[in-house]
């Protein structure tokens, strides 16, 4: 327990929290600039088993923000780098690596697997089927986007029932909008992916207040954030 020590002095998860994170499982859609630091900070808080989707191998332009990558993994396939950079770190966590994209075809299967599904992906129509099979399967899913200098994070199909249609109900409308850029600081999947690193281990653990039903936002280049509720 020596490795969790920092964590376990804290009243809100203490020995017992510990075991809960030790014995839950938690599927990250996508390993890129959200997923990386999600995988990382699950992976030291020490989830029993992680679960880590993705098809894309890594590229140059991964590199600004995506940290569980370096040079020497270029053009690798992304899961198997980020699989062994997380056995580095903590080797007592089960990782389980898919080198491929979720699909309608396999969604629900690999979901079926997990306590928890974490959103890593970047684009609206994953999102869609994340959340149609949680609902399906009664999983848990933590939202998170960026954009730019903005996040956001939410904690869908829990005890508010609310889930992802419920913030964009018209898929569609949502399909069919153009491309808002690719631009982004890299700071900005860091601090939105380890609020949602954050939602997961509260989850897990029972502590504090989950933005279940709730839409936290944050502006970086005001550092104004805001919670909404649902």
């Amino acid at each position: 327990m020596m490795r969790y020590d920092r964590q376990t002095i804290l009243p809100d998860i203490g020995k017992e929290g510990q075991a809960k994170l030790k014995n839950a499982s938690v599927l990250i859609v996508g390993v890129g600039g959200l997923g990386s630091p999600i995988a990382l900070y699950l992976t030291a808080a020490g989830i029993g088993t992680l679960g880590i989707a993705d098809g894309d191998r890594v590229s140059l332009t991964n590199l600004q923000r995506q940290v569980l990558y370096t040079e020497g993994g270029l053009d690798e396939t992304k899961v198997i780098c980020a699989r062994e950079k997380l056995l580095s770190l903590n080797s007592e966590v089960t990782i389980n690596a898919y080198p491929y994209n979720l699909t309608a075809e396999n969604a629900e299967e690999i979901i079926d697997l997990y306590d928890i599904v974490v959103d890593g992906c970047d684009n609206f129509a994953t999102r869609y089927l994340i959340n149609d099979t949680c609902v399906k399967l009664g999983k848990p899913y933590v939202y998170g986007a960026i954009y730019g200098w903005e996040g956001q994070v939410s904690v869908f199909n829990h005890k508010s029932g609310k889930n992802y249609r419920d913030l964009f109900p018209d898929e569609q409308a949502m399909m069919s909008m153009p491309s808002p850029g690719k631009g982004v600081i890299g700071v900005t999947p860091a601090i939105t992916g380890s609020v949602e690193a954050t939602e997961v281990i509260k989850l897990i653990c029972g502590a504090g207040n989950l933005l279940d039903g709730k839409l936290w936002s944050i502006d970086l280049l005001t550092l104004q954030s805001n919670i909404i509720s649902l």
